[in-house]
C-alpha cells in the first residue's frame, strides 16, 4: 500500500498560512504559481497537501539580511 494522500481545503489552507480570509485563498488560487485543486466539492475546492505545504515553503520570506550565503 502506497502513501495516503492528505487534502486541504481553503480553510486549513489559510490557517496554514496564518489566519489570512478564505476570500485571500480563493485569491491565490487564481494565481498561476498556485497549484491546481484536485476536486471542487460542494463545500469547496480541494488541494493536495504536499502541493499547498511546497508551494508555501517556496514563498517564506527570509529574516531580514539574510542572503543563503555567508558573506565572507
Amino acid at each position: 500500500m502506497g502513501p495516503v494522500a492528505r487534502f486541504m481545503g481553503a480553510h486549513e489552507i489559510r490557517l496554514r498560512i496564518g489566519r489570512i480570509s478564505r476570500q485571500r485563498v480563493y485569491q491565490l488560487a487564481r494565481r498561476p504559481d498556485f497549484p491546481a485543486p484536485v476536486a471542487d466539492l460542494a463545500q469547496g475546492k480541494v488541494w493536495l497537501a504536499d502541493d499547498v505545504e511546497a508551494w508555501i515553503a517556496t514563498r517564506r520570506r527570509r529574516p531580514a539580511g539574510a542572503s543563503g550565503s555567508s558573506g565572507e
